[in-house]
């Protein structure tokens, strides 16, 4: 699978200057984190998911998470289980299912969940990839990630877990510095078993009592964006010690009553582009584009989903521009020659080598997933490329 490979390949070629990678959910675990994108979330109760997943995958989804916790009943969780099940029986009889499917997780509730599912999925377990641990600190993740380490063992596949951080002990003030060195130190000791770590900010919110409006991000609620810096400062270090962490969930998919402005500039959009932007509006896409925007300057990588409209607005924010990938390529060319400062190719800005061969390297590693957009590209092309026609 690759990102855009969706997309005829003469598409691509009018819009990459250098293509998407592919990758298989054995590549290597760096490739994957990178390469989330998107993940789309999907109750495990659906009674359609082996097709839903196979459509999803054909309009550019690499990810998903079937989910046996908060989006379903309590009194559902059986018969999801036993969905669940059935589904990945369909999806592995039919011919070729492991080159047409996303990276699969499944959300589980309980760690004897993880050894019950993997047993019971028999031998279609080898299109799943993971779990996707609730609430996770050091008190509730150990016997997660203990169960995930027993299950593998069993199964004979490579099982990764992705936690989510939306506990009340991590929110709060008082218990926040020692719930994050707690989860540090147990992501730390199953580090390559956690592919990734997962922001619940709707979690966040509620023990407030507080719910982001369309128009604002989650940054613009101070007291989620306070352990959003907290969480990236522990555990999203740029020294090895990090994990990638995701992008909080956008709620919203439908138009709403404005009390603010757009947030979505025209200058992007040429003439002919200008129904995409009124459809990125009705459907309240702006304060999405802006939050994915601020995801990656506070230093998030991909995004939680709820609705499959999302996919291709981070997608398409996802790949490199020609200006960062020049930016890039320069700082670590000269880095290797000792360092230094020096001009952008663009002439708009300083690229000092030493302080900058970081970001750089991060955004190597996000265009082999997501390619490089050639010189004079803009999200704009990429995301109407992407959405689906009708």
């Amino acid at each position: 699978m690759r990102h855009f490979g969706h997309l005829a390949a003469e598409t691509r070629d009018e819009l990459f200057h250098r293509e998407p990678q592919e990758f298989t959910a054995d590549s290597p675990a760096h490739t994957l984190a990178a390469a989330l994108g998107a993940t789309l979330y999907s109750p495990g109760t659906r009674t359609t998911l082996a097709d839903d997943v196979r459509k999803q995958a054909a309009r550019g989804v690499v990810s998903m998470v079937l989910c046996l916790e908060d989006s379903i009943d309590d009194r559902d969780v059986p018969a999801g289980e036993a969905n669940l099940v059935r589904q990945f029986r369909e999806l592995a009889d039919r011919p070729g299912a492991s080159g047409e499917i996303p990276l699969l997780f499944i959300r589980v509730r309980t760690p004897a969940q993880i050894s019950d599912l993997v047993e019971r999925l028999g031998d279609s377990v080898e299109l799943l990839s993971g779990f996707v641990l609730p609430k996770f600190t050091e008190e509730t993740g150990v016997p997660f990630l203990e169960a995930l380490s027993a299950a593998e063992v069993a199964c004979g596949r490579r099982l990764f877990a992705m936690p989510v951080l939306e506990s009340p002990e991590l929110l709060h003030l008082e218990s926040r510095v020692e719930t994050l060195y707690g989860i540090s130190r147990t992501v730390d000791k199953f580090r390559d078993r956690v592919l990734a770590l997962r922001l619940g900010v709707t979690d966040f919110c509620s023990s407030y009592g507080l719910r982001r409006a369309p128009a604002m991000t989650a940054y613009d609620v101070q007291i989620v964006a306070a352990v959003i810096a907290d969480v990236v400062n522990v555990l999203g270090r740029a020294d090895g010690s990090g994990f990638v962490v995701t992008g909080p969930v956008w709620e919203y998919f439908r138009h709403q009553e404005r009390m603010f402005k757009p947030q979505l500039r025209r200058s992007p959009f040429s003439p002919e582009a200008e129904d995409l932007r009124e459809a990125l509006l009705e459907r309240d896409m702006d304060g999405l584009l802006r939050e994915i925007e601020l995801d990656r300057a506070n230093g998030l990588q991909g995004k939680t989903c709820i609705h499959p409209t999302h996919v291709p607005v981070v997608h398409a924010l996802s790949v490199v521009t020609h200006e960062e990938f020049t930016d890039a390529a320069d700082i670590l060319h000269e880095d290797r020659s000792g360092g230094g400062v020096l001009r952008s190719a663009y002439t708009n800005k300083m690229n000092e080598v030493k302080p900058h061969r970081a970001w750089a390297e991060r955004t190597l590693r996000r265009a082999e997933a997501f390619g490089v957009a050639r010189e004079g590209i803009s999200f704009v092309e990429l995301l109407a490329a992407s959405l689906p026609q009708t």
